[in-house]
């Protein structure tokens, strides 16, 4: 038997016995009967050393700073709350977020598509075989798509796309969402007390959204993505909205944006730039593998936004560029076109991807998009 397994209370105790040099000077929580003073820094003596124990015992852990962190958030909210109903919520939250981890991981180099629409959409309606073709022809492309795994127009994606292209994050409700038979049983399907949570997984995994017409929910996330993307919290990434022919869903939904949001200076003009509508699902495929023609991706490095590339841009568009988009630059910033930076090398299948790089203000992220579309177009 390993003999890291066979720590014992005692041995334990030991290790929590010794602290640094200093510890002395502190006091004896663990005696006195009162609370220990917990921080992140590594100042908390005997407690960090039993934590860096505990994570060498179970062994396996590949980022001891992170996961140390971890637990002692978990110690300081159940010395800080005593509200169960709060610290359930916690443990949920992780639970969940951890499982999402685990299933979406092994599919991270695939790009995958989050598709919303209504659950109470029909069989046989118009939007469903919509829905069943967008999911065919995605798969087709290599996408594997993300849907709210229940009816309606989450089953017609499963259904065109195939349970081995498909996930299926659900959420229990008492009524409506139960898995659909595409995703129930699958092995990436998952089920979620918490929408926060779900919708944390479907924008955090997603390289497009499309929406077809629905309620609230759909709406919802419809919010939530155009918020992310405004703000930079969630990398510029293609979002069209599906309607059918000759109706008017999303097309009447973007004139109260552009009247009273736009109009009433709530959000810029340029952010309606953030989507798209069209009545044409080859055309939302279309949009979605044009978005990923030229771009393939970006992250900061330090202040720097390092944008990748399948292939370099031409001379006179770099030259273009850096005319057309200085607005995007910070006092004094600049473009360049660079090779991979050393902070870059966790992710060596990238290594050899051309890149622009430029001091970006972080203010102008509907006009960001604008730039990837430029990028695009060359």
């Amino acid at each position: 038997m390993d003999p890291k397994l066979s720590l014992n209370l005692g041995e334990a105790t030991k290790i929590m016995e010794k602290s640094n040099p200093d510890h002395h000077d502190q006091p004896d929580a663990l005696n006195s009967g009162q609370p220990m003073e917990l921080h992140f820094t590594p100042t908390n003596g005997p407690a960090d050393e039993a934590i860096a124990a505990l994570i060498d015992m179970v062994g396996g852990i590949r980022r001891p700073g992170i996961v140390r962190e971890l637990i002692l958030a978990s110690l300081k909210a159940g010395q800080e709350d005593d509200q169960k109903a709060d610290l359930k919520l916690m443990n949920t939250t992780l639970k969940e977020m951890r499982f999402t981890a685990k299933i979406f991981g092994p599919y991270r180099s695939i790009r995958k598509v989050s598709v919303f629409g209504s659950a109470r959409t029909p069989r046989g309606a118009e939007c469903y075989g919509m829905a069943q073709e967008l999911g065919r022809r995605l798969a087709s492309r290599g996408y594997m798509v993300i849907t709210g795994g229940g009816p309606g127009i989450m089953q017609a994606v499963n259904e065109g796309a195939g349970p081995e292209h498909s996930f299926g994050i659900n959420i229990r409700l008492p009524f409506e969402q139960k898995p659909n038979p595409v995703v129930d049983g699958n092995p990436r399907s998952i089920n979620y007390k918490y929408f926060f949570n779900r919708k944390v997984a479907f924008l955090k995994e997603a390289d497009a959204v499309v929406l077809f017409p629905g309620g609230f929910g759909t709406l919802d996330e419809a919010m939530e993505t155009l918020t992310l993307a405004q703000t930079g919290k969630h990398n510029p990434l293609p979002v069209v909205m599906i309607e059918p022919p000759g109706q008017d869903y999303w097309k009447t939904w973007s004139g109260f944006l552009m009247d009273q949001l736009a109009g009433g200076a709530y959000i810029d003009k340029e952010d309606l730039a953030l989507f798209a509508i069209t009545d044409s699902v080859e055309q939302a495929v279309a949009m979605i593998e044009a978005f990923y023609r030229r771009y393939h991706s970006l992250r900061f490095v330090g202040d720097l936004l390092v944008i990748r590339m399948r292939s370099a841009l031409p001379d006179a568009a770099f030259d273009r560029l850096k005319e057309d988009f200085a607005d995007l630059l910070s006092p004094g910033g600049q473009f360049a076109a660079i090779t991979a930076l050393p902070q870059e090398s966790d992710e060596p299948a990238l290594a050899d991807l051309p890149r622009l790089a430029f001091d970006f203000n972080r203010t102008q992220f509907a006009r960001l998009r604008t730039l990837i579309d430029f990028i695009n177009a060359q």
